[in-house]
């Protein structure tokens, strides 16, 4: 009753508070039209269509059920993976429980220089950027006022990060002489072509040629994907690659075009990375001392030794399938035959050391 007159009144709970409202009097509205009415106040609601200004959200409830679904849409299986995994174990622990509403630019600062303590620069940048882009949504979405984390600052002093250094010529050497046949070939594939562990893992016959390999996918954990930064390429094939190419698919349980070139024991799916550095990699890079030499390392290795022995800058960038510069990047791009350039000088380079070597052997070291 309101005012004498009955009335519908409909009620309902959300953001885990009581609400109601006055619909109509029941002499102007019907029951149906009243459940109407009603549909059309919980709908967005339901659908979680309804305005968030004023709602009362924790930090973990909205990374868990807005942020994180969201950017997923767009992020990559490995970037998802990696970033969600970082938020939960290094921010979930400080913030979740806090009401997103509550946390200051000065907390979040305080926090990113506990964090440089312990961790590397690296390692808190993608911190600061995770904090910016939480807030940033939370903004959009209207719980804040305004992004408290945009301004955010990388502290300056850092937790000093685990050197990762490129292989010289000599541990080269001694890391392809540590593998079997496929195992060399992925490993010459990283230090002398460039290319990503995941790009090599997801390559089919068709893809190689004698002069390049064409980079049109990659794998992460079983799942397909375009290659990094959605870019194909075609990487060139430097001489040595291209032998150890013809070698392995005399050798290959399937090299037909469409097949994998490296399947897994079903040989409907590409070999994993994780399983097969630890099952064959890691144990082999043991017994030489380099298991150290990750496929990070690797990749350093190619970069560090085009540049070494003058490879141009844009094409060595370009065969790895990065930029080094945005003006080069967009009006400039390197062709085939000037990354067979780039992937040449290493393989004479290294070509040349393991002849050098083997002859201070044979003449004892004269």
């Amino acid at each position: 009753m309101v005012g004498g007159r009955k009335v519908w009144y409909a009620q309902w709970w959300e953001d885990g508070s009581h609400r109601g409202k006055v619909i109509g009097p029941c002499s102007e509205i019907t029951k149906s039209e009243a459940q109407v009415q009603l549909a059309a106040i919980l709908a967005p609601i339901n659908e979680g269509l309804v305005a968030t200004a004023g709602r009362v959200v924790t930090f973990g409830e909205f990374v868990e059920k807005h942020f994180l679904p969201w950017q997923e849409l767009a992020w990559k299986q490995s970037t998802a993976a990696t970033t969600a995994q970082r938020i939960r174990s290094l921010v979930m622990p400080v913030f979740k429980n806090k009401l997103i509403k509550t946390i200051t630019r000065d907390e979040l600062q305080r926090f990113l220089a506990h964090r440089a303590q312990t961790h590397s620069k690296s390692v808190v940048a993608h911190l600061r950027w995770d904090l910016s882009a939480i807030f940033n949504l939370a903004h959009s979405d209207g719980l804040l006022a305004f992004n408290p984390a945009a301004e955010l600052r990388v502290p300056r002093r850092c937790k000093e990060g685990r050197a990762k250094r490129a292989l010289t010529e000599e541990e080269i050497v001694a890391y392809l002489d540590a593998l079997e046949l496929p195992e060399r070939l992925m490993a010459r594939l990283a230090i002398f072509e460039g290319m990503r562990p995941g790009e090599i893992y997801s390559l089919r016959w068709a893809d190689l040629r004698p002069e390049a390999a064409a980079v049109e996918r990659r794998v992460y954990q079983g799942v397909l994907d375009t290659p990094k930064n959605n870019r194909a390429r075609a990487a060139a094939l430097s001489s040595g690659t291209a032998g150890l190419v013809g070698r392995w698919r005399e050798l290959c349980p399937t090299p037909e075009p469409e097949a994998w070139v490296f399947p897994s024991s079903t040989l409907k799916t590409p070999l994993r990375a994780d399983n097969n550095w630890k099952n064959r990699f890691k144990p082999a890079l043991e017994r030489a001392g380099l298991e150290w030499a990750s496929w990070q390392a690797l990749r350093k290795t190619n970069a560090t030794l085009m540049h070494k022995y003058g490879a141009d800058p844009k094409a060595g960038a370009d065969q790895r399938g990065h930029g080094i510069g945005v003006s080069l990047a967009v009006y400039t791009e390197s062709g085939l035959t000037q990354k067979r350039s780039a992937v040449e000088l290493l393989d004479e380079a290294i070509r040349t050391f393991r002849e050098y070597s083997e002859y201070r052997r044979e003449t004892g070291g004269a």
